[in-house]
This record gives C-alpha cells, sequence and structure tokens, in this order.
C-alpha cells in the first residue's frame, strides 16, 4: 500500500473516531479532528491545504477547547451553582460514560445537584444550579460540534477550491 493510501486512511481514521468523541465526555474529539486533517494535509504533501489553513484549523481547535472549558462553568454561574456543581457535573459525565447515552446525557446533571447537595445547598437550590450547570454542558457540547463541522468545511473548501 502506498503512503497517500496510509496517511489517507489514518486521516479518516482520526476524524472520525474524532467525531464520535464529541458525543463521548472525556474522550479526544477536536484535537483528533485537527489531527486527521493535518494528515489529510500531508498526504498531499500541503500542495492544496497548507500552513495557513492549518493555522486557521488550529485555532479553532483551541476555540473549542477554551468552549469546553467555560460553558459548564458559565451556565453553572448564571444558575447561581458553585464549584462543586461543576465538578460533580465533571464526574458525573465521566461516570455516565458507563451506562451509554443516557448516562452520557444525565450524568452531568446528577454530578452537579450531587455537588451542590455536598455543599450543604437546599434541594430547590441544587435541582435549579444543576438544570444551569446542564445547560452549560449541552451548549458546550453544541458549539464543538459547530465547530467541527466548521473545520471540516474550512478544509473542504480550501482543498477542492484551490
Amino acid at each position: 500500500m502506498e503512503t497517500a493510501t496510509l496517511l489517507w486512511t489514518l486521516a479518516a481514521i482520526l476524524v472520525i473516531t474524532g467525531f464520535v468523541g464529541l458525543l463521548t465526555p472525556a474522550f479526544p474529539d477536536i484535537s483528533l479532528i485537527f489531527a486527521g486533517l493535518a494528515v489529510a494535509a500531508w498526504a498531499e504533501g500541503f500542495a492544496f491545504v497548507g500552513w495557513k489553513t492549518l493555522a486557521v484549523l488550529g485555532f479553532f481547535t483551541l476555540t473549542a477547547f477554551a468552549v469546553d472549558l467555560a460553558a459548564g462553568a458559565i451556565g453553572a454561574k448564571k444558575f447561581g451553582a458553585g464549584k462543586e456543581a461543576v465538578i460533580g457535573a465533571l464526574i458525573g459525565g465521566f461516570a455516565g460514560i458507563f451506562f451509554g447515552f443516557p448516562g452520557i446525557i444525565f450524568g452531568p446533571f446528577i454530578g452537579a445537584f450531587c455537588g451542590e447537595l455536598l455543599a450543604r445547598r437546599e434541594l430547590a437550590e441544587a435541582g435549579i444550579a444543576a438544570v444551569g450547570t446542564w445547560i452549560g454542558v449541552v451548549a458546550g457540547a453544541a458549539l464543538k460540534i459547530a465547530i467541527a463541522f466548521t473545520m471540516i468545511g474550512i478544509f473542504i473548501l480550501v482543498r477542492f477550491l484551490h
């Protein structure tokens, strides 16, 4: 098998795995998509997609990391949650992986709720904080998916319009 075919195969595996990671907490996602696009550019000797485009895609990758870090915290703050709720949401999101799709959806909510209860909040306050944290986590995931599709779109446009 020739080198270009191997590189294209690796690029496809990385991008697909990255998209799976977008739907799975605590699993590499946007960085794998970026790596896959860089390998795809390399497969063609950077003839179509060069360093400038890769720098733009790198910027989007870093933006996605920032969105991921900030979204849950912003949602938590807007609804009055404390750091315990955010930590609980992260733990719940990780634990949720082992319970399939329902765990991925409800894990951060349950974790944030438990975190707020541990902070000695009232039941109603913990529920509101958990909802805010969950909304932030979901909004962050939606933004990361949008960024991932934007990165793919930029790559395709540059590759085929060059």
